[in-house]
């Protein structure tokens, strides 16, 4: 007499495997269009230690007005930066938020802060 052994399926559905690409998918379409804004927020910390070297406000402004448009910084521009001194040194912080829209009503806020080092 033999005896039939029935085996055991291990493995992802299909139904399991479509959900899990298209988690992966949207994760991918929200991560292209985050990621260039986060190396828009190192241009502009770029930009704001360049800047802080000027004497006078209107010098801080104009170097970073200079920098942005090098680097195609359209987040933020000169008159939206903050100036202050810290004893002899300036100071120069920013913050700003950028918007991605995901679908219908649903937006990804992104809000970007930082100051001069």
């Amino acid at each position: 007499m033999t005896i039939a052994f029935k085996s055991r399926q291990r493995g992802i559905s299909f139904l399991g495997l479509l959900f899990v690409a298209s988690v992966l998918a949207a994760t991918g379409v929200i991560l292209v269009q985050a990621v260039p804004t986060f190396m828009e927020y190192l241009a502009v910390s770029k930009a704001v230690n360049k800047a802080k070297e000027g004497i006078t406000i209107d010098d801080i402004r104009s170097t970073f007005d200079k920098a942005a448009h090098v680097d195609g910084i359209k987040a933020i521009n000169g008159k939206d930066l903050k100036i202050s001194k810290a004893g002899d040194k300036n100071v120069v912080s920013f913050a700003y938020q950028r918007e991605i829209h995901l679908a219908g009503p649903a937006y990804l806020t992104l809000k970007y802060a930082g100051q001069s080092n």
